[in-house]
């Protein structure tokens, strides 16, 4: 590539790497694992070590919480769980809440209301008419009852910053204290992986290339800061940080490797497989080869409901078999037929494997 196939403003990069990120990614997974494809049964297990009165603190307002990535950037080495722990007990409990939504930033629609319920202790049905439909055009998808739930922890700051300390420290004994140690490493390793990449592609294919096809349209800013992640993959997140800084979290998980600990099979691999085994998403496939559609043309030509081709494309993106483009609000997929060729050799690898150590 020369430099003029590169666009004329790319953003400077740079990089950040810490297992304090996959601190709050891996709590998001284990309460959403159906999101990432993986098994309820085992995510149910993990949050079942936390106890009662943190676990429902955790259920109740997670739904609502966000990745705290300005916080997070900001911490001092080394970036891991510890150090967020140690950091969140120098904040008085009645700021934690405000740090961990990253309100005062104000990159967010919800922001200034949440702050002004916080200063008034108390919140009513104006403010419950006022949320609910940011949060539902915002991404999330709580029922009114689960808002109700949320505000009556936020309504005291004192609390819910104490709660959430000791949540937190409790999710780390519980199951990141170990997970730590194991993922550390593969996110140095995907560090050094996107850093030899970056010397040879232009940003928005080095973020294709990462995201296993995802492509955004959208200005970058000034800085684009890259921070790998283990339970995301194969999804990612691009954010605000400030007015002229973005952050791309991508995941960085080998497609050989599972992400659940001591499982044999790769989650990959199987999430590929069963993707595959499903006729309406081979059709799907194949309209996708012969060129870039959204999911409402998807429908029509498939004549199948919005919802359940969304459920299609998810399953679709999540074994990385779409390339997918953001355009503003609307979603552009086209099939990426060279997972097929990486399933194929994971498949191979596995089953070579499996023969070397004997059956299981």
């Amino acid at each position: 590539m020369t430099e003029d196939d590169l666009p004329a403003a790319e953003p400077t990069l740079s990089w950040d790497v810490g297992t304090a990120y996959e601190f709050f990614v891996s709590l998001f997974v284990i309460h959403e694992p159906e999101s990432y494809d993986l098994r309820p049964s085992w995510a149910a297990k993990i949050r079942s070590r936390i106890p009662t009165t943190e676990r429902t603190f955790l259920e109740e307002t997670l739904d609502f919480i966000h990745f705290p990535l300005a916080w997070l950037y900001s911490l001092p080495q080394p970036k891991n769980a510890i150090t967020v722990l140690y950091a969140l007990q120098q904040i008085p409990p009645v700021q934690r809440g405000r740090v961990i939504f990253d309100l005062d930033a104000g990159n967010r629609p919800e922001s200034k209301y949440l702050l002004d319920i916080a200063e008034r202790r108390s919140w009513n049905k104006n403010d419950l008419a006022t949320l609910y439909p940011i949060l539902q055009t915002y991404g999330h998808k709580p029922d009114e009852q689960s808002l109700i739930k949320f505000l009556n922890w936020w309504v005291r700051p004192e609390d819910f910053g104490n709660l959430l300390l000791s949540s937190l420290q409790a999710y780390y004994q519980a199951f990141f204290e170990q997970e730590e140690k194991r993922v550390g490493p593969v996110l140095e390793l995907g560090m050094e992986h996107a850093k030899q990449l970056a010397g040879l592609l232009s940003i928005p294919n080095l973020m294709a290339e990462l995201s296993q096809g995802v492509r955004f349209t959208e200005e970058l800013g000034k800085e684009l800061i890259i921070v790998p992640t283990y339970w995301m993959t194969p999804l990612v997140s691009l954010e605000k940080i400030n007015n002229e800084k973005k952050m791309f979290l991508w995941g960085a998980r080998p497609s050989t490797m599972s992400a659940i600990p001591g499982e044999l099979v790769p989650d990959g691999l199987l999430i590929s497989l069963k993707a595959l085994a499903d006729p309406t998403r081979l059709k799907i496939l194949w309209y996708l080869n012969q060129e870039e559609l959204t999911p409402s043309e998807l429908s029509r030509r498939l004549n199948l409901r919005a919802p359940t081709m969304t459920h299609h494309l998810k399953e679709l993106r999540l074994a990385g078999l779409v390339n997918l483009t953001f355009h503003g609000q609307e979603k552009l997929y086209r099939a990426r037929l060279e997972a097929l060729d990486v399933m194929q050799g994971d498949l191979k690898g596995f089953l070579k494997n499996m023969a070397g150590n004997g059956a299981p």
